[in-house]
This record gives structure tokens, C-alpha cells and sequence, in this order.
């Protein structure tokens, strides 16, 4: 996993450029230089296009006139940079190079000079305008995208780097554009009765699934801390998606897809002597990550459980009694990886399926990773954090951003110290006391 076995090192000299260039130190310096460099670019483009008009009328034979093409000069501007200090820039390069035709004497009669200089202030004028409803657009743009962020951040609230025992860890991709929010949910709790976690999928994807996760999430959120049994907070989420749904498709509703909204999920309780018990309606059971064998570099990825899960809510009314639930093994070290099937069923462009397993095996080798096996006794060799990321970036790279589904993925990490199992080695005598036995 990338930086997942890590240890603290004390202060070390300045890397060199190539290390540097490795562990990704300049990586902001070198964005900052791209972006200055663009800017640069951005403001100099206008000025070579009006020394390329100037040098075409000046090379060119038969009389054609390129001047008037100077009065896209500051449109270039505008488009280039969009700001109105661009625009006032380039309209400056335009008259420049106008004036330095005028007085090369490539006119034939003044007429002609004021009609270009006219178009030039023109078009200044126009892309000024241009600019400043460009600028007041995207300030309403920020300000909207705060909002909508601050309302996300609320809904699927960003998840602490360890509840209880637990170290957590959580990413998700949207399948609509631009959005950070769509069918999918997930949570952690520090509860009375231990840890509880949930995730789920919801029918459908993107914004219009989102209503349907925000009344999961409220009901988790309250029935988590207030029912004893797990049971209890699984009857209190098929309540509440019911309620939901009847609230969205009242009596004499003819949407057909009105009975046909359900939503999969799985429940957790992570107690403090590190038993992990599972309900499952419809979604798929996690894998369970180990280390590989030593020095492999590998982590071992299986599922977690294979029993039969319920049918999802919404679907059909919940078994009475409901099963027991599935004792899932998570001991100290081990962690659990908790996905959508939207992790699971990403394409590419050829309709290859996302290899989400091997993904898991291969983490501890990735670029900048640290091998499994030099880590195999700390806890599975590591952060939820980098491998969530880790599969988040090779989702991204196997459907190049273009997911068909959302897709979310939770990591529970058991960080308890497992117990020492060193047995003491036999004393062995001394070469003296060895050699005095033998004589």
C-alpha cells in the first residue's frame, strides 16, 4: 500500500533533487511553476498573435490586407486569460501594431487606419463587458459550490482517522459530474454496544438517490446509539426507507419504477473484544485483509463470509425472526474493506471489469508503496487511508473518470496490539562451559 508501513525517522538532510522528486516534496512547487507558467502564457499569447498580423502584412506580396485581423486581439485576450487587466493588454498589443503599420505606410488612404483602430476599440470594449460577467459568474459559482460542499460534507460527513479500536478510512466517487454525492452511503459510530458501521447502495446513482441516502443516514445515525441489538437498527432502517418511499410515491402513484426502489446494505458491530457482527440485505460481504507471506509484498484478500444475505430493503418485508448475525473474524491487525458494487462493476472502455481483488492483493507493491512483508507484524502492514485512496486512483484509471455508477469503499482497521506470541529460546551455554562438559 502506498506509505502504508511507515515509521517516524528523526531529521534527515535536505534530499537531493531526485529523492525529492520521489517521495513527492516539490510536487507544490512544481504545480505553482505550471500554473505561473500558464498565466505567463496566458497574457502573451494576445501580443503573439498581433506580432504575427504585423510580420504577415509586412511579408506579405499582392497587396492583401491582414490589419483587421488585429480586432481579435483582445477576444484572444479575453478567452486567454479572462480578466479585464488581459483584455486592456491586448487591446494595447492591437494598437501597437497598428500604429507601427500606419507608419510603415501600408495604407492607402487614412480612411482605412480609423476603420481598424474602430473594430479594435470595439472589441475591447465587448470582451471588457465580457470579462466582467465572466468574473461576477464564477464568484456566484464559488459561493454555490461552498454551499453545496458544506451540505455534502453534512450528509456524507468526512470520517475521523479512528473510531474506538478502529481505524477508518472512506472514499467515494460519484457517477454524475462535478457532484461529491450520489446513491451510495456509508457511516461509523462509537456506540454503547461498540463500533457500528454501515454502508449501502442505493437504487440508481448520482443526485436523485441522494434524498433516499440522506433518510438512511439520518436513521442510522439515531438507531445506532439507541437500539441494543443489531437487529434493531436494521428493522429501524427498512421503517424509515418505507416511510421515505411512501412519502415520495404516495397512494395512486403510476411511476413505474415507483415499487421498484430498494436500497442494499450491510451493518457492522465492532465490539471491544475485537467480534465483528454483520447483517447483510442484498449487498456484497467485505474482504478481509492479512498480510502475505513474508516478504512478498502482497496482502492476502479474501471475502469475509459467504452465507446468504437478505433480500435489500424496500424490496420485500424483513424475515421474522431475523437471522443471527454472520460472526465476521477482524483480529487485531486485520482489517476489513467494505465496497458498493459500483467498486466492483466499473468498466473500461473494452468492458473489462475492475479487478477490485487484485487491486487488494497488489496494494503493498504499488508505486511508492512499502512492501507488505517488511510490515507483516504491524497490523496487515497498514493505513486505511492509502489503501482507500489507492483503489479510488485505480478506479479512476481503469474507467478514465468515467464511472458508470457511484462507487464508495469503507476500510476498518483492527489497531489493537496483537498478543506476543514469543516463546523464550532455550539458554545456550557459553563456548567455555561447552568446552569444560566435553573435557
Amino acid at each position: 500500500m502506498n506509505g502504508i508501513c511507515t515509521d517516524k525517522a528523526g531529521s534527515t538532510p535536505a534530499p537531493s533533487h531526485a529523492a525529492a522528486r520521489a517521495v513527492g516534496i516539490p510536487a507544490a512547487s512544481r504545480a505553482r511553476s505550471r500554473r505561473r507558467a500558464r498565466r505567463v502564457l496566458a497574457y502573451a499569447l494576445p501580443g503573439l498573435w498581433a506580432l504575427a498580423v504585423l510580420g504577415w502584412q509586412c511579408t506579405t506580396l499582392g497587396g492583401l490586407c491582414f490589419a483587421p485581423l488585429l480586432a481579435a486581439t483582445p477576444v484572444i485576450a479575453c478567452a486567454c486569460t479572462g480578466r479585464r487587466p488581459g483584455v486592456l493588454l491586448g487591446g494595447s498589443y492591437a494598437l501597437l501594431a497598428l500604429v507601427a503599420l500606419a507608419g510603415a505606410g501600408l495604407y492607402e488612404t487614412p480612411r482605412r487606419w480609423v476603420g481598424i483602430e474602430a473594430a479594435i476599440l470595439i472589441g475591447v470594449a465587448a470582451s471588457y463587458f465580457a470579462a466582467g460577467r465572466r468574473a461576477r459568474l464564477k464568484r456566484e459559482l464559488l459561493r454555490a459550490r461552498r454551499a453545496a460542499a458544506a451540505a455534502q460534507e453534512a450528509l456524507l460527513r468526512p470520517l475521523p482517522p479512528s473510531v474506538g479500536e478502529l481505524e477508518v478510512a472512506a472514499s467515494h466517487l460519484s457517477a454524475t459530474r462535478g457532484a461529491a454525492l450520489g446513491g451510495d452511503l456509508y457511516d461509523v459510530a462509537a456506540t454503547p454496544y461498540g463500533v457500528r458501521a454501515v454502508i449501502g447502495d442505493v437504487r440508481g446513482h448520482g443526485l436523485a438517490a441522494v434524498s433516499t441516502v440522506a433518510t438512511l443516514l439520518g436513521v442510522f445515525r439515531e438507531a445506532a446509539h439507541d437500539e441494543a441489538e443489531l437487529a434493531g437498527v436494521l428493522h429501524r432502517l427498512d421503517r424509515g426507507l418505507s416511510r421515505h418511499l411512501r412519502e415520495r410515491h404516495p397512494v395512486g402513484d403510476e411511476l413505474p419504477d415507483a415499487a421498484e426502489e430498494f436500497a442494499t446494505v450491510l451493518l457492522l458491530e465492532v465490539r471491544d473484544d475485537g467480534t465483528a457482527l454483520a447483517l447483510n440485505c442484498g449487498h456484497p460481504w467485505p474482504y478481509r485483509l492479512r498480510p502475505g507471506p513474508a516478504g512478498s509484498g502482497m496482502l492476502r484478500a479474501q471475502p469475509a463470509a459467504e452465507a446468504e444475505p437478505m433480500p435489500p430493503l424496500g424490496l420485500f418485508p424483513l424475515p421474522a425472526p431475523l437471522p443471527r448475525p454472520t460472526r465476521l473474524e477482524l483480529p487485531p491487525g486485520d482489517a476489513l474493506f467494505l465496497y458498493t458494487d459500483g467498486a466492483e462493476d466499473a468498466r473500461d472502455a473494452a468492458g473489462r471489469y475492475f479487478p477490485l481483488a487484485r487491486t487488494l492483493t497488489r496494494a503493498g507493491t504499488g508505486p511508492g508503496g512499502v512492501r507488505a512483508g517488511a510490515g507483516a507484524d504491524r497490523a496487515a502492514c497498514g493505513g486505511p487511508a492509502a489503501l482507500a485512496d489507492s483503489v479510488r486512483a485505480g478506479l479512476l484509471r481503469h474507467t478514465r473518470g468515467r464511472l458508470s455508477d457511484d462507487a464508495a469503499v469503507l476500510v476498518l482497521r483492527n489497531a489493537r496490539a496483537p498478543a506476543s506470541t514469543a516463546v523464550a529460546a532455550p539458554r545456550q551455554p557459553v563456548a567455555g562451559q561447552a568446552a569444560g562438559r566435553r573435557g
